[in-house]
């Protein structure tokens, strides 16, 4: 005999945590909303029968009032790279206690995308907006500049920004790299990177650090570029690959520490001295470097710092009281760790 289906259970309202705490439907969205002046004991008794019964207030209903939900939109590029769960570890740690909640949305560094994941979360009424970079479609930055709400454009402060913009110069950064090297005398140089049509922030990086060079009287040796696949396996197959195209490179600098990761474990590999015979280095300071034999020499982009101040601005926290118009440039941590011979 089949059974008759099961009806959906009806949600449950805000008359059911009155019926079970004993208290008025207006007490009971007083405490849900943490407003108004109720009593220590009537807010337990609320909130002790919400918790029993699974309920969960309508949100939305309040945002037909306040034309805003208690969302911020975060918009990035990727959950692959490792640079970005620090971000938003730092982004959702900035907006604990807040009332606010962060939703993520995925570009694959596809202008496009983002204007489609930028769209969708706009029309949710978002508090604010954190995205990453400041290079966008004309259309993604009209609706920006038309949100209504704080926009906070984070880890580069490379351009022209909407609203507000954190992060740090990555020109400078991989020009003060490209410094370091030199003093440290190296002299024959070779690049590794992603191709970086659509990735600004490194293709930012190669730029000065090709000016730093440039000033020191240097042009790059060679160069290897990569897309898609294994940022560890690519390291490797790239550093072998322009090595035995230039055997006379004293030193490599990679566009991120993924790559220059499986770089150094290739060399150590091979029995390639380093850094006396050949120097490395990386850009990011994840902490994958902290289980390597050797420790790479890389910049800390100050990822979380980036976060927790992106969410203090959209919370309203920062410290001088500004929530929009903000320019925060942070200074990138050069790290030399064992791969670059000390001066």
């Amino acid at each position: 005999m089949s059974q008759p289906p099961i009806s959906p259970r009806r949600p449950l309202t805000l008359r059911d945590v009155s019926e079970a705490s004993g208290v008025s439907e207006m007490t009971v969205s007083r405490v849900l909303r943490n407003r108004g002046d109720v009593s220590d004991t009537t807010r337990e008794k609320v909130l002790e029968a919400s918790k029993r019964l699974g309920y969960v207030p309508n949100k939305i209903a309040g945002a037909l009032a306040s034309q805003r939900v208690n969302l911020v939109a975060v918009i990035i590029p990727s959950l692959s790279n490792l640079v970005f769960p620090e971000v938003l570890g730092g982004i959702s740690a900035g907006l604990e206690e807040t009332g606010l909640q962060p939703v993520v949305g995925v570009t694959n560094y596809s202008p496009e995308k983002e204007e489609a994941v930028l769209y969708e979360m706009l029309s949710w009424r978002p508090s604010g907006v954190i995205v990453a970079g400041l290079e966008h479609t004309d259309a993604a930055r009209a609706m920006m500049e038309n949100a209504g709400v704080p926009i906070v454009e984070i880890m580069d402060v490379d351009g022209q920004g909407v609203d507000s913009v954190i992060g740090i110069s990555h020109r400078r950064a991989g020009l003060h790299m490209a410094e370091a090297i030199i003093a440290a005398g190296y002299r024959k140089i070779g690049f590794l990177g992603t191709k970086m049509p659509d990735d600004h922030r490194a293709r930012k990086r190669f730029e000065g650090f090709k000016e730093g060079l440039s000033l020191a009287g240097l042009e790059l040796a060679d160069t290897e570029f990569y897309h898609g696949g294994s940022a560890l396996l690519k390291g490797r197959e790239m550093t072998e690959a322009i090595l035995k195209r230039n055997p006379d490179i004293d030193f490599l600098y990679y566009s991120n520490d993924m790559i220059g990761a499986g770089g150094l474990l290739w060399c150590l590999e091979n029995g390639i001295d380093i850094p006396g015979r050949l120097g490395l280095a990386g850009f990011n300071g994840v902490e994958l470097l902290d289980g390597l034999p050797r420790r790479l020499a890389t910049m800390d982009a100050c990822r979380r710092q980036i976060g927790l101040r992106a969410a203090d601005i959209i919370s309203g926290k920062a410290q001088d009281g500004q929530i929009g118009g903000a320019l925060i440039e942070l200074e990138p941590v050069l790290e030399l760790g064992d791969t670059v011979r000390k001066i």
